[in-house]
């Protein structure tokens, strides 16, 4: 794969309208948003798309600026931190996106309210910081 900054930059620009969805529909509450099933699917949605979107973006630092091929997303993830392209903290914080995102996609019937809330709760918060440390590697690359 070729490394197109382009697209990466089209990826964060979608993930970051994810996000000021997200945003505009506040959750402040497990109870609310047990409560409210159009909330739900909005949440549950956001996630699923945001999730596929940060690791889409990874895949293709990786692969395209790299070279490096991961089996799995966790491994995406990693990869990330351990090439400094997010820190260490960061990768901390979204250690285990990979099989939330996939518990989101295949596990849909059995979702667990508490983890999908928590998970809305650390997006809010992390996936800004990811837009932000791939925009400071993407200036600093050069």
């Amino acid at each position: 794969m070729v490394f197109r900054k382009e697209s990466i930059l089209e990826r964060l620009k979608k993930l970051e309208t994810v996000l000021e969805n997200l945003q505009d529909k506040p959750v402040n509450s497990l109870e609310q948003y047990k409560s409210d099933l159009d909330l739900q699917w909005i949440v549950e949605r956001g996630l699923e798309v945001a999730s596929s979107i940060i690791f889409d973006i990874g895949n293709h630092i990786l692969s395209g600026h790299y070279k490096v091929s991961v089996d799995e997303y966790e491994q995406i993830l990693q990869q990330l931190a351990a090439k400094k392209v997010i820190s260490t903290s960061l990768y901390n914080e979204l250690s285990g996106l990979g099989g939330f995102r996939n518990i989101l996609v295949h596990d849909y019937l059995s979702l667990n309210h508490e983890i999908v809330f928590n998970h809305y709760k650390k997006a809010k918060k992390y996936f800004p910081q990811f837009i932000s440390e791939i925009h400071a590697w993407l200036e600093n690359k050069d």
